[in-house]
């Protein structure tokens, strides 16, 4: 009686899940025009992401440009080892560390302070206004404001020098000080990008509902109140998103700014990841130990991010997945 009772359950889970299946595939089918346009992008992921994984053999050889991956001798992790004995490899990575640190702590807030304050503004010409100002810079070429801070920067007839001459002071030569050249870094880096970043924290403001100021100004709050108690606590799943995000790319400290903006006076303070991989690899065209570096980077932000989220999942219960 038991094997037949057991006959029969397996059949209907055989059953229950043959129509999931059907179930599955018909609703594929049904949606076909939406899945044809995920192709294209899966393509271009495909070829620009996956693909060049490829390269990553290089890390583990004796790469020569004229042999190519596969006539290349084969050395193993002798590239992480001497990538782990380089004075000057560790004083790239404590540089990436702590930009990115100063990025994080200093400018990851402000967005979030930005939103919140326009999100209080009751004027939408205003308010379109302050948004428009504060987006403009994000479209500027790292370039373009690596010349503009230069000219205004400069210790010579730079409109910040000159005020500070002007009272008394020392002229400081920003883009060749070691000890301030970092802050230009995230200074320059904030002008650029706070108010962009604030445009997801507005949008997450956009989907907190209405009935809720309504309830708590009948209910007496002030506009403080009901911005730290309403407000914040309605974007907290973006803001730990986008900090999980963010911790992901620490290792990232922003090569493009800071190859327009450092030269060789200031490797001790800005030479970052990112730019160590750029002038070993074509500078010195010593492709295995940068590609090493560049593997080295890209498992470090894997771990961070997986870690991120299990902090936040464990503390917060919430995650990206």
């Amino acid at each position: 009686m038991s094997e037949i009772i057991t006959h029969l359950n397996g059949k209907a889970g055989e059953t229950k899940f043959s129509r999931k299946r059907e179930g599955r595939w018909r609703r594929v089918w049904r949606n076909l025009d939406t899945y044809v346009l995920l192709v294209p992008g899966l393509l271009l992921l495909l070829l620009f992401k996956y693909t060049p994984m490829y390269g990553v053999l290089i890390a583990f050889q004796d790469f020569n440009i004229f042999d190519g991956i596969r006539g290349s001798q084969w050395v193993g992790f002798e590239q992480f080892r001497k990538l782990m004995q380089s004075a000057e490899f560790i004083q790239v990575f404590t540089n990436t560390l702590l930009i990115s640190i100063y990025k994080i702590v200093l400018l990851f807030p402000i967005p979030i302070l930005i939103a919140l304050l326009l999100n209080e503004i009751r004027f939408p010409a205003f308010k379109r206004t302050i948004q428009t100002i504060i987006y403009m810079p994000h479209f500027l070429s790292w370039v373009i404001i690596s010349g503009l801070f230069m000219t205004i920067l400069s210790p010579s007839d730079g409109l910040v020098n000159t005020v500070i001459q002007w009272f008394g002071g020392e002229s400081i030569r920003f883009f060749m000080d070691n000890h301030v050249f970092r802050s230009v870094v995230v200074f320059t880096a904030g002008w650029k990008e706070i108010g962009w970043n604030a445009i997801i924290f507005i949008a997450a403001l956009a989907s907190v509902e209405q009935e809720q100021y309504e309830a708590a100004s009948i209910d007496g709050a002030n506009r403080l109140q009901q911005m730290w108690h309403i407000s914040l606590p309605g974007i907290v799943p973006t803001i730990i998103l986008m900090l999980i995000l963010r911790l992901g790319m620490v290792l990232d400290a922003g090569t493009e700014q800071i190859l327009t903006m450092y030269n060789p006076t200031v490797y001790a303070s800005g030479d970052v990841i990112g730019t160590f991989v750029y002038r070993m690899g074509l500078g010195k065209m010593d492709y295995s130990f940068s590609t090493a570096v560049g593997l080295f980077n890209s498992v470090v932000g894997f771990i961070l991010i997986i870690s991120g989220n299990w902090l936040s999942k464990k503390t917060l219960n919430r995650g990206i997945w």
